[in-house]
């Protein structure tokens, strides 16, 4: 009988929500990768992956970073428990200072914003991947809507010689 040998210290990333919308709206310049405080329940049903983080954003105050606007769903078997449970209430973000530094500079320029772009396992912690961005305009997003247009024609026509 031959055994596989496991590593335990393997870096798996389960991704439990995604910011495809961000994709579209902004042009990422910068990631940075958070850690963001949750209670319990609330880890529970981040895992069984009842959060979206489509209209959040990160905001900035008094040399700290909050992650407003994101909806995590009460975990159903503890909702009767929850009395007045806010799904989009402020969580704090972990991050350096010199990070939060960088990013409020960033974000005091005309054009740059926050976002959150995805909400993954990493090593047993809920982290969370955030982009500093620049809103784009009208014609990019028309122009990237082309430019997936064409790709998406090419790999048909390849796939289809094969």
């Amino acid at each position: 009988m031959i055994m596989k040998k496991t590593n335990k210290n393997a870096k798996t990333k389960k991704i439990f929500s995604l910011n495809r919308k961000a994709y579209y709206d902004y042009e990422i310049l910068e990631k940075f990768e958070s850690g963001v405080i949750l209670s319990g329940h609330e880890v529970k049903s981040v895992r069984h992956s009842n959060a979206s983080l489509v209209d959040g954003i990160i905001r900035f105050s008094n040399g700290e970073s909050f992650l407003d606007n994101v909806f995590i769903a009460p975990y159903k078997q503890m909702s009767n428990h929850i009395v007045d449970y806010n799904a989009r209430r402020k969580r704090k973000l972990l991050l350096h200072k010199s990070e939060i530094s960088k990013m409020c500079a960033k974000v005091k320029e005309k054009g740059f914003t926050v976002v959150p772009l995805k909400l993954y396992d990493y090593e047993g912690k809920i982290k969370l991947l955030i982009g500093l961005a620049k809103g784009k305009k009208m014609y990019d997003k028309k122009e990237a809507i082309k430019k997936k247009d064409i790709e998406r024609e090419v790999s048909k026509e390849y796939r289809s010689s094969l």
